[in-house]
């Protein structure tokens, strides 16, 4: 018999990470027949052409010359004040809403996630996201006591499915009397889709039909974390102002992170960046948010929080840093066109991809596919219903032929 001593509610916890445990296979790969034989498309993080981990050139010389004391203090728990006016600056460019804005610092954008199930659900509550998700979406949630629920990502045409989404908001407020909805957009992770403006419209319109009942509270999560890969600046931020004049029970959380577009993914610093009509919802915001930052992680990374707002104030380190994740946005972009291009001529069916670090393959059986292209040394992501390819991490002349080595893989085993 199995002994335990964990809390009921702790019991039979243990995380098994798909992504981790593909990277190490492809790591082991690499250890036997090297590096030049091995496709490793596990990663979520931007490789060279060399395959080597790439930390935007501006960003390492402006934190290699922060005093060490900046590096090693303690901030304030809600962040400093800097930080926290470059970051929401940086997250909505020429595109800031009509409405009361408040940011508090977190721990990456998995922070964000963590404050926003524990202080907008309650005990028990199903989230909604779509069926094609981060996977720590759900154990974030599992781990607070909470669910998770999914809609339908795509209709028959391929484009966002509203019809599904307003159905499961309509289903799970009959249930329950809030509801925290998580969009990953732009540059979906593990898809890359990107909802479109018109998309976007569709979705506050559902958001303001069950915000006719009083007794509803709904808290739309948008995580940003590819937001600075997804295209031109503006033009990927243009929804933003969407959440102008939202009824005061509509809350907007966005998820900034500076893992991606600062290259400072293990540094884990970010903010939740809060928006409504209500300057009372927006006190709220900051004060409880706070208060859970003090309960969770206390402060946070005094010295990337110094590294943000040290670029955004002298403008001329910002259009550097933006011209050399430019440069490297250009590069993945290259990559997954060829992706693309091929799996056409493939006959490969794939989600539909807008921009990001990743891409998937829809299939039936993914574990079996995914082995099949080890024979190829090729390594990728099985999900729950696909294949996940980091388009971020292969170098163009090995995402060459890929695509046709997936569909021939798919072919063998979905036979």
């Amino acid at each position: 018999m199995t002994v335990s001593i964990a809390a009921t509610h702790a019991r039979g916890k243990f995380a098994t990470d798909k992504i981790f445990g593909a990277a190490a296979a492809a790591n082991k790969d690499v250890a036997q027949y090297g590096k030049a034989m091995v496709v490793n498309a596990t990663i979520g993080a931007i490789l060279d052409d060399n395959e080597a981990l790439v930390c935007l050139p501006t960003v390492e010389k402006v934190y290699r010359s922060l005093p060490i004391t900046e590096v090693i203090n303690y901030a304030p728990i809600a962040g400093l004040p800097e930080f926290l006016d470059a970051a929401t600056a940086l997250a909505f460019a020429d595109n800031r809403p009509d409405a009361y804005t408040e940011a508090v610092a977190t721990s990456g954008g998995s922070g964000v996630l963590h404050h926003t199930i524990a202080n907008y659900t309650e005990l028990g509550d199903t989230l909604l996201t779509s069926d094609w998700y981060w996977g720590p979406y759900k154990v974030l949630c599992e781990d607070a006591l909470r669910k998770l629920d999914t809609y339908t990502l795509f209709d028959e045409n391929q484009n966002f499915n509203i019809k599904s989404f307003e159905s499961k908001v309509t289903e799970l407020l009959a249930k329950q009397n809030n509801l925290v909805t998580i969009i990953n957009t732009p540059a979906h992770n593990p898809t890359g889709y990107s909802l479109a403006d018109n998309e976007w419209d569709g979705v506050l319109e559902v958001a303001k039909a069950a915000a006719k009942d009083q007794s509803k509270r709904l808290v739309l999560l948008v995580d940003i974390a590819y937001l600075d890969y997804a295209g031109e600046k503006n033009e990927c931020r243009a929804f933003m102002k969407k959440f102008s004049n939202l009824p005061d029970n509509i809350l907007v959380i966005l998820a900034f992170s500076m893992s991606k577009g600062y290259t400072m993914y293990g540094q884990r610093t970010g903010a939740m960046i809060g928006i409504s009509q209500s300057k009372d919802v927006i006190k709220e915001f900051a004060d409880i948010n706070q208060f859970t930052s003090r309960a969770t992680w206390s402060n946070i990374n005094r010295g990337c929080m110094r590294l943000l707002s040290t670029i955004y104030n002298d403008k001329a380190i910002l259009a550097q840093v933006e011209k050399e994740r430019s440069e490297y946005y250009a590069m993945i972009r290259e990559r997954s066109e060829i992706f693309v291009r091929e799996a056409k001529a493939a006959n490969l069916h794939m989600l539909p991809y807008i921009a990001g670090f990743f891409l998937t393959i829809p299939s039936n059986n993914p574990e079996a596919v995914c082995d099949k292209l080890h024979e190829d040394h090729i390594f990728a992501v099985p999900l729950a219903k696909g294949v996940r390819v980091a388009v971020c991490a292969v170098p163009s002349a090995k995402i060459t032929g890929m695509a046709a080595k997936m569909a021939q893989a798919m072919a063998v085993v979905e036979k």
